[in-house]
């Protein structure tokens, strides 16, 4: 469904330029694309100067599109706005959905809420099931790369250990990615990061009872551990729209010794065609924003990204 998708690279963009967390402006690229994911819409192309809402624009006339995917009423998804009995509490917890968005308070305009971030040339939900935020969460789970002794392993330019983050190639586009996914309405986050690991990288849902108590037995111990939040907020996604866009949170879950995840039986689930241990470094192409993600865990952990000493952006 998201077919198609470029990862154009996101570490070319300087990261003040990307995220409204810790105060730091946004700007849409991903959540212009056209034709619109999994479909032949065009979004009505939105200058640079005029994403923002502030920004008059009286002509302005986006296309209309929620794929039928999302008409058909799957339970991921909201009713249409205006069908009776639907009557979403925005901005906050609504039953056991969380239309509260990571970045505060969002404008309703006539029923409908809007992008925080500005115009997309489409209103409407596309793929997205919610009005509003649609809460997603990325598991970055980390090792330092070792050699047959167990000694971990430096780049030879830097010096520095290398990390390795368990990564899936995705089905839909054949990207490397972190294995993430949906929030479950009602499901708290930690839950989500967990079961979404175990999902797509173990196959746990295809497992019997037994190699599943022995899986939950070794995650415990990984996702009970002290944690590093990543990232949480907007995401510019191709798939976000004036109306409905993507938010998440990004958590690094780091294997210091190496003893809880050297054992660990990867194996792609649902959504992944492949997973394995990926050595990290600027030159990884990843889905969506993943690489800004990745690129601020080996800031934390103190692990090699690249081999440049300059500025990293070269346009």
């Amino acid at each position: 469904s998201f077919s198609n998708l470029s990862a154009n690279c996101w570490s070319r963009l300087h990261p003040v330029n990307m995220f409204s967390a810790y105060n730091v402006k946004i700007y849409h690229s991903k959540a212009l694309t056209s034709p619109y994911p999994g479909s032949h819409v065009e979004r009505v192309q939105v200058p640079e100067d005029k994403v923002g809402w502030l920004i008059e624009w009286e002509d302005y006339n986006p296309v209309e599109y929620t794929a039928t995917s999302v008409l058909a009423g799957p339970n991921w998804a909201d009713p249409q706005i205006n069908d009776k009995g639907f009557s979403p509490k925005f901005n906050e917890r609504d039953g056991e959905v969380e239309r509260k968005s990571l970045d505060g308070s969002y404008v309703v305009e006539n029923g409908r809420p809007r992008n925080p971030v500005g115009r997309t040339g489409l209103t409407g939900r596309g793929l997205l099931g919610r009005w509003g935020p649609n809460h997603a969460a990325d598991p970055v789970v980390t090792r330092w790369k070792r050699d047959e002794r167990g000694n971990k392993v430096a780049h030879p330019v830097t010096g520095k250990n290398i990390l390795q983050f368990v990564a899936i190639k995705r089905r839909d586009c054949g990207e490397w990615a972190i294995p993430g996914g949906m929030v479950d309405p009602g499901e708290k986050i930690s839950a989500t990061l967990k079961r979404e690991f175990e999902e797509e990288a173990l196959n746990y849902l295809q497992k019997s009872p037994e190699d599943k108590a022995k899986l939950e037995k070794q995650l415990h111990k990984l996702f009970t551990q002290e944690h590093f939040v990543v990232y949480r907020g907007y995401v510019d996604d191709p798939r976000n729209t004036d109306n409905a866009w993507m938010e998440t949170e990004a958590v690094n879950y780091h294997d210091e010794t190496g003893e809880t995840m050297d054992n660990l039986p990867l194996e792609a689930g649902d959504d992944a065609g492949v997973v394995k241990w990926v050595d990290i470094s600027e030159k990884l192409k990843l889905y969506a924003n993943h690489n800004y993600f990745i690129k601020l865990v080996t800031e934390k952990r103190g692990a090699h990204w690249s081999e440049d000493p300059g500025p990293e952006c070269h346009e």
